[in-house]
């Protein structure tokens, strides 16, 4: 179901388009990732609506399938790539799970702002995009995913979470899409305000 509507207060969050993710290869090419994601931000900051920034630091402890080697980082490893223009008003997320709201106040922080819906975008598509929508679901959020904005290091795994969880969880849309709907926000707020 494609994005249809966007609550007046919504927050972007980005997760983990850092230094450190720059060496992986992904499906889609990080750039056009990292490009939409920057465009959405300016968006929302340009429209005075919360921009949250999530940085991996490690990962959670416990015993797994998969070998995890959570050795030493380089120093910039969890530095926000440039591109995302930080500001100061932004708001930084450190997770050492692959969640956003896991043990780190970003749920009490949005509920703070009077937040009622979230875009996500960020990689990995299945990992931590696809936790932090579940997550803000589970929580109440009204949930959208900006599929242009988001990557994996597998296929099969990407279009997992897009074709099949995704809906699920919420509306999906490009994020030409989201700009549009926060324009047209936009305009309708000025609408109501000057016919008061």
């Amino acid at each position: 179901m494609p994005v249809t509507t966007l609550d007046p207060n919504t927050a972007l969050i980005i997760i983990d388009l850092q230094k450190g993710i720059l060496s992986y290869s992904t499906v889609r090419p990080i750039g056009e990732v990292v490009k939409h994601a920057a465009a959405l931000a300016e968006a929302f900051r340009r429209h005075h609506l919360p921009v949250v920034l999530v940085n991996a630091t490690g990962g959670s402890p416990g015993r797994t399938e998969h070998t995890r080697n959570f050795g030493k980082f380089p120093p910039d490893f969890a530095d926000f790539l440039p591109e995302l223009n930080q500001h100061p008003e932004d708001y930084i997320v450190t997770k050492r799970t692959w969640g956003a709201f896991t043990n780190t106040g970003l749920d009490e922080h949005l509920r703070k702002l009077g937040v009622t819906q979230v875009v996500v975008v960020g990689v990995a598509t299945s990992i931590g995009v696809e936790s932090t929508a579940r997550h803000a679901y589970e929580l109440g959020f009204n949930v959208a995913l900006a599929v242009d904005a988001m990557t994996d290091r597998g296929a099969d795994a990407h279009r997992n979470s897009i074709e099949r969880v995704f809906p699920k969880l919420g509306q999906s849309g490009t994020t030409k899409e989201i700009i549009g709907l926060l324009s047209t926000r936009g305009e309708q707020a000025a609408t109501l305000g000057g016919g008061q």
